[in-house]
């Protein structure tokens, strides 16, 4: 195994670094407490900086502008402007937004590619993904109850969906559906591409997460399907093929958000270390950092950090080498690892910080909120376990 960097890569690495200290991480604060038509303003005028210096969605396809990344430059890259929550959304990578990019160019047609995925890459539209429903268990899209039933040359959708991530504000909903309700269970769903103003698309509401309903890309809606009439020409890939095509999106998709996850480990492990050293506790100067419960948390947090970071890794050059399907145990073992890591991370530091630390002061409190559904999001911890589980015992099977 070999994890080294390319010389190329290491300078654009330099240069995300020091422009996400520079130009990104300062917009938290409009973020947090400001107006968020300003911080749109003010994301759209990094873009276009980032557009300027040819790094703009570097993960995407080569043909349409991207910079041909292997899977571990790509977490390395999430890794970089992981350090904020608004990095990806200037560098053009947020999800959904990146995954649908992926299934669009692999299984979309000329004609979706021209209409859906061009303006997508370049920033001019958003998308949102449409797959988990309230009343079914998101971890088993097999029992999926939304239905697309054929019409003539088109496809009638019927059903409710929540946590469509980005619907607020989105230009289209690739949504997973039902058309195939006799078929074997993989083979009954197909993901079709619905554009938001089609009549019978409804966002009900952004759902409040910890009080926090957010609008635009920063939301999470419920959105139900009533009636609504699409094209047969709307269907990606083949019909049926929505359980193979959410397997292409998911697997890559979890190494991108386990290396921004460990962003925001890292950074908030930075936070933690400058609050102990800079916090003093009593008349003779003594700061945090000299309490040996301090040190023994930076240690073991530092240990684990890198630990589940070479973990990752490993599981991205084992998607370059072998594909997405061999890599399944490395995927499945990172997704609950990493998360659990970010979050021990993101809590120690608020602990540190003390009553600073959740407060809205800082950005601890915001990854509080919302990265906390990273151990239920890409498939729940207890589901990755369980698979991982099986398999392994399996290979001890006599």
């Amino acid at each position: 195994m070999d994890f080294d960097v390319s010389e190329e890569m290491s300078v654009r690495l330099e240069m995300i670094r020091e422009f996400m200290d520079r130009e990104v991480i300062p917009l938290e604060g409009e973020m947090l407490h400001g107006d968020a038509g300003r911080l749109q303003v003010l994301v759209a005028e990094a873009q276009g900086k980032v557009k300027q210096m040819g790094l703009w969605a570097p993960n995407h396809p080569v043909e349409f502008g991207g910079l041909g990344l292997s899977m571990v430059d790509h977490g390395l890259f999430a890794e970089a402007v992981g350090r904020s929550p608004l990095g990806m959304t200037v560098f053009g990578t947020q999800a959904p937004d990146a995954g649908n990019v992926e299934i669009l160019h692999k299984y979309g047609t000329v004609e979706q590619k021209d209409q859906w995925l061009r303006p997508l890459v370049d920033g001019e539209i958003r998308s949102c993904f449409s797959m988990t429903e309230p009343e079914t268990a998101g971890s088993n899209p097999l029992l999926l109850e939304t239905t697309a039933v054929s019409d003539g040359d088109d496809y009638v959708i019927n059903g409710q969906k929540w946590f469509t991530s980005s619907a607020d504000g989105a230009a289209f909903a690739i949504v997973m559906a039902v058309t195939n309700p006799e078929a074997p269970p993989h083979q009954r769903s197909s993901m079709i591409i619905v554009p938001t103003d089609t009549p019978g698309f409804e966002l009900v509401r952004n759902v409040s997460v910890m009080g926090h309903a957010g609008s635009g890309h920063a939301s999470h809606g419920e959105v139900a399907y009533q009636s609504c009439r699409v094209p047969k020409t709307n269907l990606l890939g083949s019909e049926g093929g929505g359980f193979v095509i959410a397997q292409d999106r998911l697997g890559p998709g979890r190494i991108h958000h386990c290396m921004r996850w460990l962003g925001i480990a890292g950074r908030a492990f930075e936070m933690m270390c400058e609050r102990a050293n800079q916090r003093t506790i009593d008349a003779t100067g003594a700061t945090l950092a000299d309490r040996q419960v301090i040190q023994h948390w930076a240690a073991e947090l530092e240990a684990e950090i890198r630990s589940a970071r070479l973990l990752t890794l490993h599981g991205a050059w084992s998607i370059d080498q072998y594909g997405a399907k061999a890599a399944r145990d490395e995927i499945s073992a990172i997704k609950f690892v990493v998360a659990n890591t970010m979050l021990k991370a993101v809590d120690t530091a608020i602990q540190v910080h003390g009553a600073l630390g959740v407060t809205d002061d800082t950005v601890l409190a915001y990854w509080y909120r919302h990265e906390r559904a990273a151990r239920i999001y890409y498939g729940a911890d207890e589901v990755h376990k369980t698979s991982l589980g099986r398999r392994i015992l399996r290979r001890y099977a006599s």
